[in-house]
């Protein structure tokens, strides 16, 4: 949409993004794009639960369609869904009844009456109970185009955003947890297939700061580029004002910002581009915070220094990172 257009168009903080406060989890316990799987086939990474479901694709990238009512998957946690949580979607529901997310077992029947997610309802997309919204917003895009959904859950505290907009906020919510996270596709049709993508399931931790203080160093996933570019993206924003107020609460402190990269592409590439991504980072610092230059490096480490094999969607997300390093 244009509005979108124009919000990307702008520096992280201005404009529809000022109430947007997402944070990923820094530890990536799932991740996948569907592009280790093949066109007409059910993702191999997920669970088949019930329902018709394929991976087709679309403009170039691919997606799980679901044509079949009360379609299910889910993502195995074996360790358990943690206090401390995120997940990120792409999806487009043009049905009115929405799509159920659930980090827990859902019944066959798909009738969960617990706390849980739900986005696309013709009543609101957010957080829901006992077939009613608790927390939701009525927000027509998800109807219309594919846009993104987070999900950010700390203990008893839960938000959702669709695209650059916050539409749930509860402070207080019993929120059951299993070892999966479900998808629910509750009225998924031929007419009406609902599509789904690049997922992402990701633990919380502790703040910045206590993990520098602790360990030295700490990995950050919320500073996003544009791709093949060292532009940062809107959504970045909340991970860039943590880092601020960091810097401003403690002026003694002096830290490295170092881009990471995966191994996809050239390796002089990379290298340039994780450089000019770090040097992006410590610039929107100083310009944005006043934080005094002798207090930020900056410094790229290209692909040569993975954490995780490159081969996987999972390794890719944790190996293209930003980490801080104290000096």
């Amino acid at each position: 949409g244009n509005e979108i257009s124009q919000a990307m168009a702008m520096k992280p903080g201005e404009g529809v993004w000022s109430n947007y406060d997402f944070v990923p989890g820094e530890k990536i316990l799932f991740a996948d794009d569907f592009s280790q799987d093949r066109v007409g086939d059910f993702p191999r990474r997920v669970e088949w639960l019930r329902g018709n479901m394929e991976i087709v694709e679309w403009q170039g990238r691919l997606l799980l369609r679901a044509t079949g009512h009360n379609s299910q998957f889910a993502i195995l946690v074996p360790e358990g869904v943690p206090e401390r949580f995120t997940l990120e979607f792409t999806v487009h529901d043009p049905t009115n009844t929405g799509i159920m997310i659930v980090p827990a077992t859902v019944p066959d029947n798909g009738r969960y009456q617990d706390t849980r997610f739900n986005l696309g309802n013709w009543r609101g997309s957010g957080i829901w109970r006992e077939s009613e919204p608790r927390s939701a917003v009525v927000d027509k895009r998800i109807r219309e185009e594919m846009v993104t959904a987070r999900i950010m859950v700390d203990g008893t505290h839960a938000k959702v955003f669709l695209n650059e907009k916050r539409i749930a906020n509860a402070p207080r919510i019993n929120l059951e947890r299993g070892d999966r996270i479900t998808f629910v596709m509750m009225d998924a049709r031929d007419d009406k297939p609902i599509y789904l993508g690049d997922i992402r399931l990701a633990a919380g931790g502790r703040d910045l700061y206590d993990v520098l203080e602790a360990e030295g160093r700490v990995t950050t996933r919320g500073i996003l580029f544009d791709t093949g570019s060292d532009r940062i993206r809107p959504e970045s924003t909340p991970t860039l004002a943590e880092m601020g107020d960091m810097l401003e609460a403690h002026p003694d402190l002096r830290i490295a910002i170092v881009g990471h990269t995966d191994s996809v592409g050239d390796d002089t590439a990379n290298q340039e581009l994780s450089e000019r991504r770090a040097a992006s980072v410590r610039r929107y610092l100083i310009d944005t915070y006043g934080i005094d230059e002798s207090r930020l490096e900056d410094r790229g480490r290209g692909e040569t220094e993975p954490v995780a094999d490159n081969d996987t969607p999972e390794g890719q997300q944790k190996n293209r990172r930003v980490e801080l390093i104290k000096l």
